[in-house]
């Protein structure tokens, strides 16, 4: 095992144990080791990142603007223990973030999306029953792809409908109370893959080969059943195509319940930490971003705020 290879596999670790999810981390540093040791290369520098970046493919600016962040913290990582290693300027790949408008979902279509999921090919019958019920449950949780994937069989208590999300991002957990029809269809669901397993399996998303769901498997899928759904243009070589993502399923969650608040004349200055906590943002700032992102959700607000600010009058 190389040098690199060795300061890697400690990077990593000691960033794990600050609760990062780095698992597309991994995968680009590990390319970007390989191809230094191909190099014969002992030190990171700027120079390799680009001979590194011209060898590993074409891809969008917003890509290699990512890769290189990650890039850039193992190579501070480095420069403290030797300072040959060199960390590439931010400026290298100019980029500005532009946080994308969320795609909401209509009912209908979050229908049809689960009954097209339920009618997937499956050896033994698993595959279709997980996917319908794994993107059902982000529909109706909001919760991220990584932390449904995560969850483990002792993390879905079906007795009390309570959900235990141990590493959200950042690391930070939390608990999810869960509606009564969906704690039904948990538990179904549960009953169901255990006997065609055979046996509880330790993840409580499985794939037909009692495996815990990767990343890459439940996009693939998403995209194949976006595109059959007409959300997505059709692609060839099972590429996945640009259109709605699963992300956007927690967007629709998100904004479903502000819009019922407003409907409903609650406050959402006084609703928005519930909301903020049961998605696991930071701070509700993160929160509030729904409401200019969606215009009714921001003409409901400046509705709002008009009403709030009118003087009163009397008679």
């Amino acid at each position: 095992m190389s040098p690199l290879s060795q300061e890697l596999d400690r990077y990593l670790t000691l960033r794990r144990s600050l609760g990062y999810d780095l698992r597309t981390s991994e995968r680009v540093l590990r390319r970007l080791v390989a191809f230094a040791t191909q190099e014969k290369a002992e030190h990171l520098t700027t120079q390799l990142f680009e001979r590194w970046q011209q060898a590993f493919g074409h891809a969008h600016r917003a890509t290699w603007a990512a890769r290189l962040g990650m890039v850039r913290r193992f190579a501070q990582w480095l420069h403290g223990l030797d300072a040959r290693h060199e960390v590439p300027p931010q400026a290298l790949i100019p980029y500005g973030y532009h946080r994308v408008r969320p795609y909401i979902y209509s009912p209908e279509e979050i229908r049809r999306l689960l009954a097209a999921a339920a009618q997937l090919p499956s050896a033994n019958g698993i595959r279709r029953l997980t996917y319908a019920t794994f993107f059902g449950l982000i529909a109706v949780t909001g919760l991220r792809i990584s932390e449904a994937i995560a969850l483990d069989v002792d993390d879905v208590d079906l007795a009390t409908g309570v959900l235990t999300v141990r590493r959200g991002k950042l690391g930070k957990a939390r608990l999810l109370s869960l509606a009564e029809s969906t704690q039904t269809q948990l538990a179904s669901y549960a009953k169901e893959r255990d006997r065609l397993l055979g046996a509880r399996p330790a993840s409580f998303f499985v794939s037909d080969h009692a495996q815990r769901l990767t990343d890459g498997a439940v996009r693939y899928h998403f995209a194949i059943l976006s595109q059959r759904l007409g959300l997505r243009p059709t692609q060839r070589f099972h590429r996945h195509g640009r259109g709605p993502r699963i992300h956007d399923l927690r967007h629709t969650f998100a904004v479903q319940t502000l819009l019922n608040w407003y409907r409903t004349g609650k406050d959402p200055a006084q609703e928005m930490i519930q909301l903020t906590t049961y998605l696991g943002h930071g701070s509700p700032v993160a929160t509030y971003w729904y409401i200019e992102a969606v215009p009714e959700l921001m003409e409901l607000a400046a509705q709002r705020s008009s009403a709030a600010l009118a003087p009163e009058v009397r008679v």
